[in-house]
C-alpha cells in the first residue's frame, strides 16, 4: 500500500498535544456504559435516598427538631445528595478499569494513541457525569421535603465538583489496585462509606463529645459535605477556607497519582 493510501484513513484529529477525538470518545463510551443500564446506575441510586429521606424524615424528622436553625429535612437533603454523587463516581471509574481488566480488553483503550493524560481525562469526567447525574436527578425528586434552591451557587458547584473529581481518581486508583470485584466491595465497605456516615450527612458534628468532633474535622468527606450544605442553606459547621483549600490539595495529589499510575500501566500492562 502506498503512503498517498494511508491518508485515506481517518487520522486522530489533535489539539496542541491532544488527541481531542480520541478522548472524546473514550469519555463518550464512559457516559453510554453507565446510561445504557439507567435503571441500576442512575435510577437506582436515587431510588435509594429517597427511602433514606423518608424513613429520617418520617420516623425521627417530627422529633429531631431544627439543626442550627434549619428544618431536619433540609438539613439531612444535601447530605444525601451528595452521598448519591460520592458514591457513583467512585463506582463509575472503578469499574470501569476493574471490568476491563478482567475481561481482557483493556487493549481497547491502551492500543489506541491515547497518551495517560488523555486516559485520565476521559476516566475522570466520566465518572463524573455519572455523579453529577445522579445528584441532579435526586435534588429533583426531593423538591417536595424542602426548598432546593441554593443560596450560595459558587459552594455547591465547588463543593460538589470537587466532591465528584475526587471519588472519581480514588475509583480510578481502586480500578487500577483491584484485581477482583471483592477489592473494590472492600474500598466501598471499609473506606468510602464509613467515611460518608461519619461525616455528618445524618447529623450535625456540633452534637458529637468533643473528641469524636475533633477527629471528624480530619475527615476530608466532612468539608465536602459541609460545604455542599452551606450552598444550599447557609450553615456551616466547620470551615469554608479550610474545606475549599484541603479539597484543592486532595485533588491535586490523587490527580498526579493517579496520572502516574496510568503512565506507568500498572497491573495494566502485566
Amino acid at each position: 500500500m502506498s503512503n498517498a493510501h494511508l491518508t485515506d484513513f481517518p487520522q486522530p484529529k489533535k489539539f496542541g498535544y491532544f488527541n481531542t477525538l480520541g478522548l472524546w470518545t473514550l469519555y463518550k463510551k464512559e457516559v453510554r456504559r453507565f446510561l445504557k443500564v439507567g435503571m441500576q446506575t442512575v435510577l437506582a441510586p436515587v431510588a435509594t435516598t429517597l427511602l433514606y429521606m423518608t424513613v429520617f424524615t418520617v420516623a425521627i424528622g417530627a422529633r429531631r427538631g431544627d439543626v442550627g436553625g434549619i428544618p431536619f429535612a433540609e438539613f439531612l437533603a444535601p447530605g444525601l445528595i451528595l452521598m448519591g454523587l460520592l458514591n457513583n463516581a467512585f463506582a463509575n471509574s472503578g469499574s470501569s478499569i476493574l471490568v476491563s481488566k478482567v475481561q481482557g480488553n483493556t487493549v481497547d483503550f491502551l492500543m489506541p494513541p491515547l497518551s495517560a493524560l488523555e486516559l485520565f481525562i476521559a476516566f475522570v469526567a466520566g465518572a463524573m457525569t455519572r455523579g453529577v447525574l445522579v445528584a441532579v436527578v435526586t435534588a429533583v425528586t426531593l423538591i417536595p421535603f424542602m426548598n432546593m434552591m441554593p443560596e450560595h451557587w459558587w459552594a455547591v458547584l465547588y463543593f460538589g465538583l470537587s466532591a465528584a473529581a475526587m471519588l472519581a481518581m480514588i475509583g480510578v486508583i481502586g480500578g487500577l489496585w483491584a484485581e477482583k470485584f471483592d477489592h473494590m466491595a472492600a474500598v466501598t465497605t471499609f473506606v468510602i462509606t464509613p467515611l460518608t456516615f461519619l461525616s455528618g450527612t445524618f447529623y450535625s458534628i456540633t452534637n458529637l463529645p468533643g473528641p469524636l468532633a475533633t477527629i471528624s474535622h480530619f475527615n476530608p468527606f466532612f468539608y465536602m459535605i459541609d460545604g455542599f450544605r452551606y450552598g444550599f442553606t447557609g450553615h456551616a459547621d466547620g470551615s469554608l477556607m479550610i474545606g475549599v483549600i484541603l479539597l484543592a490539595l486532595i485533588n491535586l495529589a490523587l490527580g498526579i497519582l493517579s496520572y502516574a499510575l496510568l503512565h506507568a500501566g500498572w497491573r495494566l500492562k502485566s
